[in-house]
């Protein structure tokens, strides 16, 4: 198996991931969909919702081998958290 290579720069694969997201995908999954992941090829529009970046990324590489994959979190501005969640008051 060939090892997928990045195409575009990390700014553009950004741009792009995030443009395509806001303008087409988002309005068809953010209902009923909270915190799952979108994984988009930025080069078609195309995506695949699932529990996981992993998952909806194979998925998205089943149908489209050479994807180029940017991934959002549904309604978070980050796929992941970096760092300790914040303690809760008792």
């Amino acid at each position: 198996m060939t090892a997928l290579q990045p195409r575009y720069s990390k700014e553009e694969f950004a741009r792009r991931g995030t443009e395509i997201y806001e303008q087409h995908v988002r309005p068809q999954v953010e209902d009923g969909n909270q915190g799952k992941i979108v994984a988009i090829d930025i080069e078609t529009g195309a995506f695949e919702v699932d529990e996981d970046t992993l998952t909806a990324s194979q998925c998205l590489l089943t149908r489209y081998p050479d994807a180029q994959i940017w991934c959002v979190r549904i309604g978070h501005r980050g796929v992941h958290r970096f760092g300790l969640r914040p303690v809760a008051a008792r």
